[in-house]
């Protein structure tokens, strides 16, 4: 591997091109609507629903969590000790403010990978919620919109490329460049 001129390892051609050329941006798109979709019709469902955000808030939560609980013993179990008593000392005594975070932040991960707004820092709180979810015992597609997030947030500069980061990116800059950044010399 070559260094540039700061001294930084250069990355390879073929991550270079999926993570960062705008040629590859299509496929960011395509990834990126399909898990924005998931987490918007989600969050959209519990929206709906009184024992999610309406004046049961928390009865879902709670269930969901003591069903978690009771995966948390045996020789091989699906919840680990440690997550079983953040559950138990933390998560069921709050279940009502868990119940909006969850509802509330599964809309707001969904209409930003849509948008294609913040993307790399939407896929990331959707890849904090999934990996609860699987803490938790809780399989589904939870493996499968991890992983998809994770390449999201590789992808960050250029999965946003067909969205609002095209314009609002170099806007604002990065903590390492200037606001131009792409801008070529």
């Amino acid at each position: 591997m070559k260094t540039n001129e700061v001294g930084q390892l250069s990355e390879p051609p073929f991550a270079r091109f999926i993570f960062a050329d705008v040629r590859f941006a299509w496929f960011w798109l395509i990834l990126r609507l399909y898990v924005g979709w998931s987490w918007l019709s989600a969050g959209w469902e519990k929206f709906k629903d009184p024992v999610w955000n309406g004046s049961l808030a928390g009865t879902a939560v709670k269930g969901f969590l003591m069903g978690a609980l009771q995966k948390s013993s045996g020789p091989h179990p699906d919840v680990q000790n440690w997550y079983a008593r953040f559950i138990e000392n933390f998560a069921i005594p709050h279940s009502a403010t868990i119940s909006h975070l969850v509802t509330y932040g599964e809309l707001l991960v969904g209409v930003a990978l849509i948008l294609g707004i913040f993307t790399g820092i939407a896929a990331f709180f959707g890849t904090f919620m999934n990996l609860n979810y699987l803490l938790a015992g809780t399989v589904s597609t939870n493996p499968v919109l991890l992983l998809l997030q994770l390449f999201l947030i590789l992808a960050w500069r250029i999965a946003g490329w067909y969205g609002v980061d095209h314009w609002l990116l170099p806007a604002l800059g990065t903590p390492w460049q200037s606001a131009n950044f792409l801008k070529r010399s």
